[in-house]
């Protein structure tokens, strides 16, 4: 509807809205020509017995609009955006559309020869595939070569995580290491670790099969959940892995998501994704790359008197390559650029997947990184404001919407 550019004149339109029991969720303003406004009113409908008196009041309403003077009065329709998941059982429906699965593997992964590791991943893929939003996470009973594998990695990063792994990072590890059964010869049960996360900073972690679409996957973020692989890398090459395992998954991710801000932080990612477009989409990919994969932030150090780089990102914290190649102060050494946290630069750049990042974003804090990112979602052009009510696992939305049809897998 269009409004003269005059002091009260939307309290008296809204008088309407109150007098018909018209229940406001949203309402956007735009300057429109002339010095006038246009205004977008979102309505519940809600209130009233029954359909008849729901349509009776707004008609009424509409009647009383139109004699009052308000000019261009138009009825649009809901609003279509892409299809999100909006009750977190509807995370069955994207859980199993994985880009690749079980024994797929590409011709360079060090198992690709390998048919008894093919069919130990399908097995384990087959745990993700039947798992339900509202089961336990199945038990896995870790053969010897991939605890081995567990176990070289672990040794190799626990040095370096007292010298560059951020303080959550730390703190929330000794905690896993006492509620979850974390140790250097024991792969802990994702059961274990979901069950220790709801009850600290309610986020879950759900089975899956392989890797998700970035869509589906940050979906999940908005619902506290976070998509986890259960498979692990090939023994030949313990420290080696093309893709995201249950070693990169609860060594790199899973300690983090036991830090409040972190998980805010996250999920804020998360409900930004929800009915966003493609484009906005791989915005919000890119910011999480740079954060929750490969972020830094600064740490005040009492032993040098000054702040020092530390880690945040699951890429760097499970990696020992990189985390030393991000962090080092050796100057004679290659180093990367390190640039201050910006989500409007990280939203266009560009990364390289199978070789070390030669650019980091670094955070005064991760409330810093949290804050910032809040405000870029805020800024993105969204179709709605979401928030998540974790009494009811249900998604909020302030406007009426209609979510297209899910596209197939």
């Amino acid at each position: 509807m269009e409004l003269p550019n005059r002091v009260g004149i939307l309290h008296d339109v809204l008088r309407f809205f109150w007098k018909f029991d018209v229940n406001i969720r949203r309402i956007e303003s735009r300057p429109s020509k002339f010095g006038k406004f246009d205004f977008f009113v979102d309505v519940e409908r809600t209130n009233g017995s029954d359909e008849d008196e729901k349509d009776e009041r707004l008609e009424n309403l509409l009647t009383s609009l139109e004699e009052y003077g308000v000019e261009k009065l138009l009825i649009l329709g809901e609003k279509e955006v892409n299809w999100f998941p909006r009750h977190i059982s509807e995370l069955d429906m994207i859980a199993n559309r994985t880009l690749d699965a079980g024994s797929d593997l590409e011709a360079d992964h060090p198992g690709f020869y390998d048919q008894n590791y093919r069919k130990r991943r399908q097995e384990l893929a087959d745990f993700a595939l039947n798992h339900t939003w509202n089961k336990p996470i199945a038990e896995i009973k870790y053969t010897e070569d991939e605890i081995h594998c567990w176990t070289s990695v672990w040794d190799q990063m626990e040095p370096l995580w007292e010298k560059f792994a951020c303080t959550p990072y730390l703190r929330s590890l000794e905690l896993m290491k006492e509620h979850c059964n974390y140790t250097r010869t024991t792969i802990p049960q994702q059961k274990d670790i979901s069950i220790f996360l709801e009850s600290t900073t309610n986020f879950h972690l759900r089975p899956v099969a392989g890797l998700l679409t970035s869509r589906d996957f940050l979906n999940g973020l908005a619902h506290r959940t976070f998509f986890c692989t259960q498979y692990i890398r090939h023994h030949s090459k313990p420290l080696y892995t093309p893709e995201p395992d249950v070693v990169h998954e609860l060594l790199g991710h899973a300690p983090m998501f036991a830090d409040t801000d972190f998980c805010d932080f996250s999920q804020e990612i998360g409900l930004a994704s929800l009915g966003a477009s493609d484009e906005d989409i791989d915005k919000l990919a890119r910011c999480y790359w740079f954060t929750v994969e490969f972020g830094l932030c600064k740490e005040y150090d009492p032993v040098k008197g000054k702040d020092k780089m530390t880690a945040y990102g699951a890429g760097l914290l499970s990696s020992f390559g990189e985390l030393e190649y991000a962090c080092r102060e050796n100057e004679n050494s290659e180093k990367p650029m390190i640039v201050e946290w910006d989500p409007k630069r990280a939203a266009l750049q560009e990364f390289p997947i199978t070789t070390y990042q030669p650019l980091y974003f670094l955070a005064d804090s991760l409330s810093d990184a949290k804050n910032k990112m809040r405000k870029y979602c805020e800024d993105l052009p969204r179709p709605f404001f979401a928030q998540y009510n974790y009494q009811t696992q249900t998604v909020f939305i302030d406007r009426q919407i209609k979510r297209l049809d899910i596209e197939p897998n």
